[in-house]
């Protein structure tokens, strides 16, 4: 099984935890027993069934979208973290 560790904003929509652990063989099977567990995170993640612009996922330190994106391979242990882009400031 690898875990995935959900920010702050987002425990709301996992009963407060701050790690799920998942199945899957690749990012987008995890992320997918995520939200198949806690349906109201599909909102705040997808765009049908594309990750939304402003989710970032990573495996280790490497994000998803320099790899294979959802088709990047994990295996068990691994970890992967959501960050949420923040945008701001003065413009």
């Amino acid at each position: 099984m690898a875990s995935i560790r959900i920010p702050t904003p987002l425990r709301a929509f996992t009963h407060g935890k701050d790690r799920v652990e998942v199945v899957g063989s690749t990012v987008g099977e995890a992320l997918s027993n995520l939200v198949e567990r806690h349906p109201d995170l599909r909102a705040h993640l997808f765009n049908d069934a594309d990750l939304r612009s402003f989710v970032n996922i990573f495996l280790g330190d490497e994000d998803i979208r320099f790899l294979q994106g959802l088709d990047t391979e994990i295996a068990s242990g691994d970890s992967l973290r959501i960050v949420p882009s923040i945008a701001g400031g003065l413009g």
